[in-house]
């Protein structure tokens, strides 16, 4: 096991080393650059989209709202909270930074992603839109490139087993066991029902709980950690310096914090970015391919939404916190770091905010990813193994929610990177398809005034 171990963390150092930090920015810059920055000059758009596309016919099996929350649903998890943590303490505050760099480019990687998924989906046996990086690999390119649509969904099937189950069920139950002393084997065992009803409903099922339990968590995380942002008011603007000057120069040492160079705030701030926004993964565009739309332009704008919401919000309003409170330098990490810095400003119920917090979020992963390795399965071997890929899926909860997981953790952290190298790679390959479906649908001005006049 130990030169297992060993092996998967020289694995591990070479796809997050320099090249593959390189090439997610890289590509997200790239598509950004080739799209003319409209993800960021349609932000609106995409939101006008999100709240009105109920209104635009299509085929699909899910609204575009559930789309973008099933996708919502497996990102915004462990990484908004201990992902965030975590990046801090190893790379200092300047890795902030680095996340928000990652989540501004990653907009436009999300977007392509989504565009292709739609574009390229099928229908599987059982009438359901399926699609991916394996049907985009598998339709977009030629056949000599079919070997990287395998390769994902192979990564894709075991990684969320990792990144998408146990590691969410063990947070759970740490979480719950800490503050409540909740045993983790009765966390685990709920846990494992309460997700074995959901997916009965296969899909449609899962969007509808996602687009209930995400938009209400998110919003009460958002107004728990605005609320410490206001009671340290005055904290903000050394907070925002004391970013952005340790995302250019080193983190000197200070109390439990052993220093950071900038290597180190860019490497864990653009890994736990990519973490926790999925952006260049793959995964997301898995959900975006069920979505009702007559259009893949309609639905990539919605899908470049979740990167914004997961990493510019979220995300910054937990490191915002562990920043403004002071106690990122206290020598904590992951969970127990942002626990402790929202119940530094809010004694007596900061740290049970966090603790749901982290449950909802943790709970709602397991069931988005469970679509995506789902999707992964059944590309592989058929609609015939998504039952048993479903009873797997729910075993492997209460194993995970007892287990020790720290080589699943970097097993899984391996195997994120894994994924992203096809994706990335059919992106590059397939941004002219892209950059032209784009430029053709918005210089469409009959199509682009129906679509503002169906949404005023």
């Amino acid at each position: 096991m130990e030169t297992i171990s060993t092996l998967i963390n020289q694995i591990n150092s070479i796809v997050w080393g320099p090249i593959m930090l390189a090439l997610i920015l890289g590509t997200g810059l790239f598509l950004m650059l080739g799209l003319k920055l409209m993800p960021l000059l349609r932000l609106k758009y995409g939101f006008q989209m999100l709240w009105r596309g109920r209104k635009i016919s299509g085929e699909g099996d899910i609204s575009s709202f559930n789309a973008l929350m099933t996708s919502l649903s497996a990102t915004i998890g462990t990484g908004n909270i201990a992902g965030v943590a975590t990046a801090i303490f190893l790379g200092g505050p300047g890795a902030l930074f680095w996340m928000w760099c990652t989540a501004l480019v990653g907009m436009a990687t999300k977007y392509a992603e989504a565009v292709l998924a739609v574009k390229y989906r099928e229908q599987d046996e059982n009438g359901y839109y399926i699609g991916g990086p394996m049907f985009y690999i598998k339709n977009g390119l030629s056949s000599r490139w079919a070997w990287l649509g395998t390769a994902f969904a192979i990564f894709g099937a075991i990684a969320g087993f990792g990144i998408g189950n146990t590691i969410q069920a063990n947070s759970v139950a740490d979480a719950l066991h800490s503050q409540f002393s909740i045993s983790p084997m009765m966390t685990g065992f709920v846990m494992a029902i309460l997700v074995a009803l959901v997916l009965i409903g296969g899909i449609k099922r899962i969007a509808q709980v996602a687009g209930k339990l995400v938009p209400f968590m998110a919003v009460s995380y958002l107004i728990a950690g605005l609320a410490v942002l206001i009671l340290k008011i005055d904290a903000i603007p050394d907070a925002f310096s004391l970013i952005l000057s340790s995302a250019f120069t080193p983190t000197a040492a200070t109390g439990g914090f052993a220093g950071a160079a900038v290597w180190a705030a860019i490497r864990f701030g653009v890994a736990r970015g990519v973490f926790s926004n999925e952006a260049g993964l793959g995964s997301a565009p898995i959900a975006h391919a069920a979505a009702t739309t007559d259009n893949p332009i309609r639905q990539g704008t919605v899908a470049m939404l979740g990167t914004f919401i997961d990493t510019l919000l979220i995300c910054s309003i937990t490191g915002l916190v562990i920043i403004v409170s002071g106690v990122w330098s206290s020598g904590e990490t992951g969970a127990s770091l942002s626990s402790a810095a929202f119940e530094n400003v809010l004694p007596g119920i900061g740290s049970y905010i966090v603790t749901l917090g982290l449950s909802v979020f943790a709970f709602t992963t397991i069931l988005g990813w469970s679509f995506y390795g789902e999707k992964c399965v059944e590309f592989l071997f058929g609609v015939r193994s998504i039952f048993i890929f479903r009873a797997l899926w729910i075993i492997a909860i209460p194993l995970g929610a007892n287990a020790d997981l720290s080589f699943i953790w970097l097993l899984a952290d391996t195997l994120n990177a894994l994924m992203a190298i096809p994706n990335l790679i059919a992106l590059l390959l397939l941004s002219p398809v892209v950059f032209g479906l784009t430029r053709e649908y918005f210089l469409d001005k009959n199509s682009t005034t129906m679509d503002e006049k169906s949404i005023s």
